[in-house]
């Protein structure tokens, strides 16, 4: 299918190719299409001689995550995030985590939600949510929408992560270091021919993208998706670690992801935690400081320890963080050692426990499994803009409360220890919501539980 090009902009970074073409600057693929044709993304195409952006404001529904969603450990752990994620992509990865909304060609028009910069920020602001994250797909695509937006919430205080591939030119790069604080860069593999049969782009761009990153003074960790069959042996690990060890320093948080089969690659099985242990294991050989395994949920092997005694400093489990020994300063309190963990808090943001009340109305069953320890809870229906959910762990006799305000109506949960058997939300609005289960930390589902289609909503301004 091709994308509603109804509400489109001019884009910026471009030119005239000639009488008959334009040439897209963004990416490095420099597509020069002609009038009425898009370039490879989908969502930049030629309208009478002028690039036109087609998804500018066009978004999934905005979604409260946690900062450890973003493969982020040492800025302001357990920090909420409002992940925003649009639709097309200058890439096309055959094990795309996302390729329902990537691939314009598989997009469900009706998953698009439409927003203003303003309504953006008016949502993080609404439900003091601190960070604004630009993820899913890709936000290169999305570039006009992601400077504007960022560049408003940087004025209200809220700070902003940009998770990508970066296949982008430097232009569009500097513009964006005006107004990100942190960089999530998912780094594929060191093999350019990897990229050039699994990704349809190149290595190099990227490459340079990182380098000139980590000379800025934004906050940079690296993940790969370690992808059982294609890029999960030691030649092609040990060549990525030791290209980030020399290339961006031994301080780069450095992440090793588990894969789940998706989009054309799905002839394997999730990446074997004993991989991503290996991998682990021969990054702190080179040197690298701080490395982590992504979408597995065990005890003890995530955390943050202190480099001088040991002691730990935040405890993680899955996607849920844990302050433990750290100070608001970033120091540990047991030796008073600077740790490498920026902006944290005396501890991670909780909400207030209390006496488990009796008299909601409604509960929703939240049961983990090996495979699923986070899902995604959807507002499936109902016009009440602010709610107030009850949470109780499945065995615990006391319980928490959030309440959900404008404009937000999905949020992420997850198991907390190995103990945590699930989760019972309460609540007696007359909203209904289901669950979407997660296949990993980076992964926007987009089919109900119930078999349901998401009905996407209009924001309404507040």
């Amino acid at each position: 299918m091709t994308i509603n090009k109804e509400h489109s902009r001019q884009a910026d970074y471009w030119q005239p190719f000639n009488h008959r073409r334009v040439e897209c600057t963004l990416c490095p693929r420099h597509c020069r299409p002609m009038h009425n044709q898009v370039g490879f993304c989908g969502v930049r195409g030629n309208e009478h001689n002028q690039l036109r952006t087609y998804n500018y404001g066009k978004s999934l529904a905005a979604t409260q995550e946690v900062i450890e969603t973003e493969a982020i450990n040492h800025y302001m752990p357990g920090a909420r995030i409002l992940s925003m994620g649009n639709i097309g992509c200058m890439m096309e990865c055959s094990f795309c985590q996302n390729w329902e909304t990537s691939q314009v060609k598989h997009l469900n028009q009706r998953l698009i939600r439409e927003y203003t910069p303003e309504e953006v920020v008016a949502i993080c602001v609404e439900n003091k949510i601190e960070v604004l994250s630009w993820t899913y797909n890709d936000p290169v695509v999305w570039q006009e929408f992601v400077a504007e937006t960022s560049r408003l919430a940087r004025q209200q205080g809220i700070k902003t992560l940009y998770k990508s591939a970066l296949y982008i030119e430097q232009a569009p790069l500097d513009e964006l270091l005006k107004y990100i604080d942190v960089f999530s860069i998912s780094l594929k593999s060191l093999s350019e021919q990897f990229y050039k049969k699994h990704t349809r782009g190149r290595l190099g761009p990227v490459l340079a993208a990182l380098q000139h990153i980590a000379k800025s003074n934004r906050h940079l960790e690296v993940s790969q998706l370690v992808i059982p069959g294609l890029n999960d042996d030691e030649q092609n690990l040990t060549t990525t670690i030791n290209w980030i060890a020399t290339q961006l320093g031994v301080d780069v948080p450095v992440h090793f992801v588990a894969f789940h089969p998706a989009y054309k690659y799905t002839q394997v099985q999730r990446t074997d935690i004993n991989v991503l242990r290996q991998a682990r294991h021969w990054a702190l050989q080179a040197g690298i400081r701080s490395v982590y395994m992504g979408n597995v949920s065990v005890d003890g092997e995530n955390d943050t320890l202190c480099r001088h005694c040991a002691a730990p400093l935040v405890r993680r489990y899955g996607l849920h963080a844990e302050i433990v020994n750290l100070d608001s300063q970033g120091m540990c309190r047991s030796c008073g050692t600077a740790s490498p963990i920026k902006m944290p808090r005396d501890k991670t943001l909780q909400q207030d426990r209390i006496t488990l009340a009796q008299d909601f109305k409604h509960k929703l069953y939240i049961h983990w499994q090996p495979d699923m320890q986070s899902v995604h809870i959807v507002k499936t229906h109902g016009e009440e803009t602010q709610d107030t959910l009850q949470f109780r762990i499945i065995g615990d006799n006391e319980a928490y409360v959030r309440e959900i305000r404008h404009g937000l109506d999905r949020f992420i949960l997850a198991a907390q220890s190995k103990h945590d058997k699930g989760v019972v939300m309460s609540w007696n609005s007359t909203n209904q919501y289901d669950i979407l289960p997660l296949l990993d930390r980076a992964h926007y589902p987009v089919t109900l539980s119930s078999g349901l289609e998401e009905i996407p909503v209009r924001v309404v301004n507040g």
